[in-house]
């Protein structure tokens, strides 16, 4: 058996002897990395960064494809933690860069380090995003590794919502990676590199892939349901706008500074049910035209929400408990969060059913990858669902089965890696 882990074990040791964990820094050197821009202008366009202010897949423009993951650690040593936080960084980095490439000399005797699923692949616009969730801080009352003391306010437990119906195999972690890209096979290798870094260290607690709609830059994309998803949403390209609702400021711990608080929850959607509704219900429930995207009584996606507007009968035009009613900052004391939503297709699973006779079926297991980014989960994402949860008349199609809140800490700049200014003290 210790021969067998070893055996397992050998391309993350390789891996991490080979990186230079400790000086986390672009695998090519300036001079090299200069000629190879230069001979591949067209090819930078499909690669975002990795190093910077904040960590990548936050405010960038969304992908197609993802893949999130939440890990439980397993180790008990600090030392450990910092060596994964390391590793990853480093892939990370690496990755970002693509295409992967086939070694010059392999050798057959041993593992390879990584599948070489990707070889010849573009970037894709990958991006890796990393979390530290409150068991990383404490866990059935340990202090695992003396970071307890280090746990920000806003990182506190998410209330249990009315209608919650979370499974534990899809609800908390410890640490939760990311991977975004255009392409899912270049994501899917991302994830399975950095579970293999993670071996004997944390281990897999809860995934879901996710997929967006290959909308143009600047277009709405729709969700399963029809509706034009992410309408009003924190604008990326207003660095006030971002820097109040979106990044954390001096209120937060200086290794949190920069950074984002995530929340994210897959919602099961009744589609069967859903498809059956006539439009004019729809529209009502949801609060705007589907096909225009218009608030209702508008003609335009982006025309502001008139709440004070009645029809001829005197009755409001957008229903009291209408989506995007309950969603508007105007009630919500202004509360605005940034999401980031993917769709969700697990394939068919036996459901019961929320609407009468209330039996169990045979239908499909899909939905919503809902996520959203914040400056503080307590008066971002909290505050606006405390109500919808309620009294969101999109409830009756949909079904919180999963939940996770993660501290998003800053971007690493070369030589750092993730989250390093929280293990400095």
């Amino acid at each position: 058996m210790a021969d067998q882990d070893e055996r397992l074990d050998a391309p993350r040791r390789r891996f991490l002897k080979g990186a230079g964990v400790a000086a986390v820094a672009l695998p090519l050197g300036a001079g090299t990395a200069s000629a190879a821009n230069a001979a591949n202008a067209g090819r930078q366009a499909d690669i975002e960064p990795f190093h910077g202010v904040h960590q990548s897949g936050i405010a960038t423009p969304m992908q197609r494809q993802s893949y999130f993951m939440a890990f439980d650690l397993v180790t008990s040593k600090r030392e450990e933690v910092i060596a994964l936080l390391k590793a990853w960084t480093q892939a990370a980095a690496q990755m970002m860069q693509g295409p992967e490439r086939a070694p010059g000399n392999p050798d057959a005797q041993q593992a390879p380090d990584t599948a070489g699923d990707t070889i010849g692949l573009p970037a894709s616009r990958l991006t890796i995003t990393f979390g530290f969730g409150p068991g990383l801080f404490e866990k059935d009352g340990v202090d695992r590794y003396g970071l307890a003391s280090r746990r920000p306010a806003a990182l506190a437990d998410l209330p249990k919502f009315t209608g919650d119906q979370l499974v534990p195999e899809r609800t908390g972690g410890d640490l939760s990676i990311q991977a975004c890209a255009n392409d899912a096979q270049v994501v899917e290798h991302a994830v399975r590199r950095l579970v293999a870094l993670a071996y004997k260290l944390a281990e897999i607690r809860w995934a879901q892939t996710g997929y967006q709609a290959g909308y143009k830059p600047g277009e709405t994309p729709r969700n399963q349901m029809g509706f034009k998803d992410g309408t009003m949403n924190v604008p990326t390209g207003d660095a006030a706008a971002m820097k109040q609702f979106v990044w954390v400021g001096e209120e937060g711990p200086a290794w949190m500074r920069q950074g984002s608080y995530m929340v994210i929850r897959p919602i099961r959607i009744a589609l069967e049910h859903w498809d059956r509704m006539t439009l004019g219900f729809q529209e009502q429930t949801v609060g705007r035209h589907k096909y225009s995207g218009a608030p209702l009584g508008k003609k335009h996606e982006f025309e502001p929400l008139d709440l004070e507007a009645i029809d001829a009968d005197g009755n409001p035009v957008l229903a009291e408990h209408a989506h995007a009613r309950m969603a508007a900052p105007e009630e919500n004391d202004g509360a605005q969060i940034l999401r980031r939503a993917y769709a969700y297709d697990n394939g068919v699973a036996r459901i019961a059913e929320r609407w009468p006779p209330w039996r169990q079926a045979m239908t499909f297991d899909a939905g919503l990858l809902f996520q959203c980014y914040q400056r503080d989960p307590r008066t971002g994402f909290s505050k606006i669902f405390e109500n919808m949860a309620k009294f969101d008349m999109l409830n009756q199609f949909t079904t919180h089965v999963g939940s996770g809140l993660f501290a998003c800490p800053p971007g690493a700049a070369p030589g750092e890696f993730i989250g390093q200014k929280l293990f400095d003290a």
